[in-house]
């Protein structure tokens, strides 16, 4: 194992660190609890060849029955807080509030919610992550359709109703982004609209939890209107839940609200060529900034106005431009690698999200190389560099927001063999996160931006979306094979428990690991029913 070389006493004291899942990768009982239908159950049951193996989430990790286990796992590592997700179809199973309201969902996550505080963690609850309720697509093309607002609106103040008096950290939509470009233009998240095969030739731009080895082409939608209005809806939809939460709720419950988005740093492809240095700064522009120029000032960036005619890309409203700007008090911030980006001065004949920016991206540098440690899930190269200087361009551009990183990790295959020991030996893993806790570090140091904490994806190996389970990004192995799904504290789990020590320890190391008993791997003090099953391990 890696030694630590840095650990929580080397950031502030009001400084925290969490870990994250969503509802629909670790809940499972998609079926249990009164809960209803998302558009992933959908796709999982109707279109199951657009996951990699038939995956789905029905069981997942199962936290909805072993909650209690999983706030153990983080109490025993020592995090913060828990940044989860309320399962909208969990709380209204018809997605609106005159189709009925699930108490057992409510319940749930009340249960959730003061296991957390019970054992010293925050609750950092995420409103939407990407399961949107079916039963709103079938009745009106969910974010295609401005209803969408109020419908969304009225979930949120269920929410806020309910949980507020305990939840201080609210986040409205996880990677607006990612349903967009992947629901509407690419193809490969539900709803499945999408583009034709020629637009694939900037699939690169789009290489965030999609299998981009096996593309899904979709003929269905339009790729040149559909994301922008997804786009459009979803942000008004952000901006009305923080105006209730404001105007009803926040003086009261003193909590703060957000919005996380996802960003792919883009270096030029040549760094001498003006063109590319352009590319890359559209290629921001249109995947970061198309979000966070209207939450901060109301409009789309000007390089996405520029180049996309106001038939596709509505201009928003005064009135709208003014809920919009400023609609947030911290931003959850989700990165993972970055790429290159060149210029691409063709003419398609058919207008696309996947080709306005003029923008084509890659991995590979002029050089043959890649931009980083490529990984196993492919589309992450290790690049803790991105990170700084995305984090510095948000505080010049952006007026220095409160920022939390909502999500930063990466993937392991585990084992060739499906060993689980072998498989808890994440060396790649740790030194992903020290690298760039080490660059956070450096960057609010040296350049004084506002970072106030930084959340571990993920807690557990949970359902990955496009390539279902074959990603494993949780610091705890979850052991798919076992009825009682077993958890199994990884290396990184154990770098993550001396990490957050309040002082530098003696780190463990690969070989301390093998003469550790079972126990001893698991955590002292951690006994579950699930553990003392494990008798085969």
């Amino acid at each position: 194992m890696e030694k630590l070389e840095i650990n929580r006493s080397d950031f502030g004291k009001d400084f925290l660190f969490g870990t994250a899942t969503s509802a629909y990768q670790v809940e499972g009982a998609a079926k249990e609890g009164g809960r209803g239908p998302s558009i992933w159950d959908e796709m999982c049951r109707k279109k199951p060849d657009k996951v990699r193996n038939y995956d789905n989430g029905d069981v997942a990790a199962d936290s909805y029955h072993l909650y209690k286990e999983d706030v153990q796992l983080l109490k025993q590592l020592g995090f913060d807080y828990y940044r989860f997700s309320i399962s909208w179809t969990r709380i209204l199973p018809g997605g609106r509030l005159n189709a009925g309201v699930n108490k057992e969902g409510i319940q749930y996550y009340n249960n959730l919610i003061n296991e957390l505080l019970a054992n010293g963690i925050q609750p950092f609850v995420t409103l939407l992550h990407f399961d949107v309720p079916q039963a709103l697509e079938d009745e009106y093309g969910s974010f295609l359709d401005e209803k969408i607002v109020a419908d969304f609106a009225a979930f949120a103040r269920l929410c806020f109703w309910h949980f507020g008096d305990r939840v201080k950290n609210w986040i409205t939509i996880n990677e607006p982004w990612t349903v967009s470009c992947f629901g509407y233009a690419a193809g490969t998240f539900p709803p499945n609209r999408g583009s034709s095969s020629a637009d694939h030739g900037s699939l690169s731009i789009v290489q965030h939890r999609c299998d981009v080895m096996h593309p899904q082409i979709c003929q269905n939608g339009d790729p040149g209107t559909e994301p922008y209005t997804v786009t459009r809806n979803m942000l008004l939809a952000h901006a009305e839940a923080v105006r209730i939460y404001r105007q009803k709720f926040q003086s009261a419950q003193g909590g703060q609200i957000g919005i996380t988005l996802n960003a792919t740093w883009f270096e030029p492809y040549n760094a001498e060529s003006a063109d590319d240095a352009k590319a890359a700064g559209r290629a921001l522009d249109f995947t970061f900034g198309w979000f966070m120029d209207p939450v901060t000032y109301g409009q789309y960036p000007k390089s996405m106005t520029d180049r996309v005619p106001e038939n596709r890309l509505k201009r928003f409203s005064d009135d709208e431009s003014a809920k919009l700007k400023g609609s947030y008090d911290f931003l959850g911030l989700n990165y993972y690698t970055a790429n290159y980006a060149y210029n691409d001065p063709t003419v398609y004949p058919e207008p696309s999200y996947l080709t306005d920016s003029g923008a084509k991206t890659t991995a590979t540098g002029p050089d043959g190389k890649p931009i980083g440690e490529r990984t196993s899930s492919g589309w992450i190269y290790i690049y803790p560099e991105g990170l700084f200087k995305l984090l510095c361009l948000i505080k010049t551009r952006y007026n220095n927001p409160a920022i939390y990183i909502t999500e930063n990790g990466v993937a392991d295959a585990g084992a060739l063999d499906g060993t689980i020991y072998l498989s808890l030996s994440d060396d790649i893993r740790i030194r992903y996160h020290r690298d760039h806790l080490k660059t956070l570090k450096r960057a609010i140091d040296q350049y004084s931006v506002s970072v106030k904490g930084y959340t571990a994806w993920s807690l557990l190996d949970n359902f990955e979306w496009a390539v279902g389970y074959k990603d494993r990004f949780g610091i705890c192995y979850v052991d798919f094979n076992d009825a009682n799904l077993a958890r199994y504290p990884k290396d990184s789990a154990i770098w993550f428990k001396n990490f957050l020590k309040p002082r530098p320890v003696k780190a463990l190391s690969t070989s301390d690991n093998a003469q550790m008993p079972a126990s001893a791997m698991e955590l002292p003090g951690y006994e579950t029913p699930a553990k003392r099953a494990r008798e085969s391990y």
